[in-house]
């Protein structure tokens, strides 16, 4: 148990830091699996999208989004064009 009011005040803000990052963890693995059952470049950037997200929040390294993001887009079918947006605009 916490002592100080500080601790006390720092314990409620990390529950709620948390509960935020769960979320995004929550999100982006949804959108994984979604892109690897079906691999469709919607699929691919949303998942992109949502892997940038969880990078941007520190939730997972950004190397580890690179190589994610990676790997999904060996996914796509050859015949399919490879350009998948990430929803950054230029």
């Amino acid at each position: 148990m916490p002592i100080t009011k500080g601790a006390i005040r720092k314990q409620r803000a990390d529950r709620v830091k948390a509960a935020i990052n769960n979320r995004v963890k929550n999100l982006y693995r949804q959108a994984l699996k979604k892109a690897r059952q079906k691999p469709t470049l919607k699929s691919l950037s949303e998942a992109f999208q949502k892997l940038d997200r969880a990078a941007k929040a520190h939730v997972i390294h950004r190397n580890k989004a690179a190589r994610l993001k990676s790997r999904l887009s060996k996914l796509l079918p050859k015949s399919s064009p490879r350009k998948v947006s990430t929803g950054k605009k230029k």
